[in-house]
């Protein structure tokens, strides 16, 4: 079975193509960053996701984007 790996925001794009790469046969693997946003539920969201479609394994990856100037977001 061939393998994906997932940038997975927890938003309907990155959802719909776990799902797409679910569908195509693919076994798959997630991966969000915690990069401080301010609206906690995408993170949580993505967990959701990951735990409902089926991913062999979610990574939830730290990302200090103070180093590269920050953001809002």
């Amino acid at each position: 079975m061939p393998k994906a790996v997932i940038l997975l925001s927890g938003g309907i794009d990155s959802t719909t193509t776990l799902a797409v790469a679910f569908r195509d046969g693919f076994e798959c693997y997630a991966v969000s960053f915690d990069y401080g946003q301010r609206h906690r539920c995408e993170l949580k969201a993505s967990q959701t996701v990951a735990k409902v479609l089926g991913a062999q394994q979610h990574l939830m990856v730290p990302f200090d984007m103070c180093g590269i100037g920050g953001s809002a977001l």
